[in-house]
């Protein structure tokens, strides 16, 4: 049903590009709607910012700006119809007033319009990949409607501070998370290209081995490759970050390297590959139903799984980090420090950690062998995860003479170029054949 308005007010009048009540007239019409509020059918704000506008001005001007207010207004619009009324506070923040729904539907709205939101559009020759942080409030018995403007205003500013493309209800805000960081053109591009090659199969895994210390292969790590177009990790994995991306590139990669891993048995040459999780991936309240899927669209041995998480996860007591490690484990699947050494290292924490693997950052290993006090280390180190009951695995390793100090340091494997560079799979394939012909 569409919104009982007093037929007898005239309407506020509305700006001209997103065709929205002015911020002014939204304070009046709030009060207005207020008074229709019941428990049953509550108002609801819907306070809306778009992410990273500033640098869609700086890039293509303010009448590119206003071309993108204009046609994300319309879809908004289109999406809601005479059940909500749009108000723009800023120059790329909105508010909509919804008073005939439910607390489900709402929610179900919300995410409507982030979904809207998230259609790519064409500016410029470029196709951009809008994104926005929702915040909604819901208004309470007896309150001023003010407030709950100003509620859904700082929930909306708390998603903005997690990063952005999500949606936080007042009253539900987690902790600050990452920073959205702004984007500049160059990065915008870079963005819409790493769209591409998720949406059109433009990215691939490539698999670097670590070999234990006799020469046997204890695993794969599945490195992600852009080649579709030209993006090394370097440049594409710290815009992924930013945008939120990252959450799908690991989805992907997590499900790719699940596949390869099957492949591997299937051919005979049964190999754990490594898989690395994001700080952000492993946060989302999903992630294990995520690693689930991905174990059974495989149809691979959860062994043969190994997931690669900071050693900064294994220090976060929150409740959904230790539940979604809780829930890895119980799948089955492996699990490594990695980068061992480059954060704040608790040995009081790495005792209760259940990894099986601890891999030392290759910033210990470019040292070695001139620096004793690197090596002292590493041997501490190799020593301690010997003890604790994990492998030590050395990154970076480049040269015999490197190779020959970790050993004397007790280290366990060795991944680097001194072995075998990342390569494709089919490569690894024959490297692997190969490698075990050697050694039989």
């Amino acid at each position: 049903m569409p919104l009982a308005l007093n037929q007898s007010m005239q309407p506020p009048p509305v700006e001209p590009i997103a065709g929205f009540i002015n911020r002014k007239d939204c304070f009046a019409e709030i009060a207005q709607l207020a008074t229709l509020s019941t428990p049953e059918r509550p108002l609801a704000v819907i306070w809306i910012a778009l992410d990273r506008f500033k640098q869609v001005n700086e890039s293509f001007g303010h009448r590119g700006g206003d071309a993108v207010i204009a046609q994300l207004s319309q879809r908004l619009r289109d999406r809601t119809g005479t059940r909500g009324t749009w108000c723009r506070m800023a120059g790329d923040e909105f508010v909509c007033l919804v008073s005939t729904y439910n607390f489900d539907q709402i929610q179900q709205l919300a995410a409507d319009l982030l979904h809207e939101i998230e259609i790519p559009l064409p500016i410029g020759g470029l196709l951009l990949h809008p994104s926005a942080s929702l915040g909604i409030a819901i208004l309470e018995e007896s309150e001023r409607p003010s407030l709950c403007l100003q509620r859904a205003d700082r929930a909306m500013n708390t998603s903005k501070r997690a990063g952005g493309g999500r949606i936080i209800t007042s009253g539900s805000e987690p902790m600050p998370g990452r920073l959205g960081v702004l984007l500049a053109r160059h990065e915008l591009e870079l963005e819409s290209k790493l769209h591409l090659a998720l949406n059109h199969g433009g990215l691939n895994l490539h698999y670097q081995p670590c070999v234990d210390t006799d020469g046997q292969i204890v695993s794969v790590e599945a490195l992600m490759r852009c080649p579709a177009h030209h993006l090394s990790p370097g440049e594409f994995i710290p815009i992924a970050e930013k945008t939120g991306l990252i959450i799908r590139l690991g989805e992907w990669s997590l499900l790719e390297g699940a596949r390869f891993a099957k492949h591997l048995s299937v051919t005979g040459q049964p190999t754990v590959v490594s898989i690395n999780v994001s700080r952000a991936q492993f946060v989302t309240a999903n992630f294990s139903q995520t690693l689930h899927a991905a174990l059974l669209c495989a149809d691979v041995d959860p062994e043969l799984i190994e997931l690669e998480l900071t050693e900064s996860l294994f220090m976060d007591n929150s409740k959904l980090v230790q539940a979604n490690l809780r829930a890895a484990l119980d799948t089955g699947v492996k699990i490594a420090i990695d980068d061992f050494g480059t954060g704040y290292s608790c040995l009081a924490t790495l005792k209760d950690i259940t990894a099986s693997k601890l891999k030392l950052d290759r910033a210990f290993v470019v040292a070695l062998p001139q620096d004793r006090r690197a090596f002292a280390v590493v041997k501490a180190i190799a020593q301690l995860g010997n003890d604790l009951g994990m492998r030590v695995v050395a990154e970076g390793v480049e040269n015999q003479q490197q190779l020959d100090t970790l050993r004397d340091a007790g280290v366990h494997a060795i991944q680097g170029y001194f072995y075998a560079r990342p390569m494709p799979e089919n490569e690894l394939l024959a490297w692997l054949q190969n490698r075990r012909k050697q050694h039989d």
